[in-house]
């Protein structure tokens, strides 16, 4: 799956995109868990994301995550 980072995602990752390969049948919030083993100051600011699944808003983090990208997005500021 490509796994896209934005903003303090992108600082705390190291990178702006990145492809990991998922178990079958892994929940976003797994997804989550899989990329804070791999980027750990990652951890703290995923608590705080939300996540876009092929262009689509995650609303439960234990749904499938089933699609071919994850958007990881930080709040941001401004209007």
């Amino acid at each position: 799956m490509l796994i896209r980072y934005f903003a303090a995602a992108r600082a705390a990752a190291g990178v702006s995109e990145e492809t990991v390969p998922m178990p079958d049948g892994a929940s976003v919030a797994e997804v989550a868990d899989l990329l804070t083993a791999r980027h750990p100051e990652l951890g703290r600011v995923l608590t705080r994301c939300s996540y876009l699944l092929d262009e689509v808003a995650v609303r439960d983090l234990e749904a499938p995550a089933t699609g071919s990208m994850l958007d990881v997005l930080p709040p941001f500021a401004g209007g």
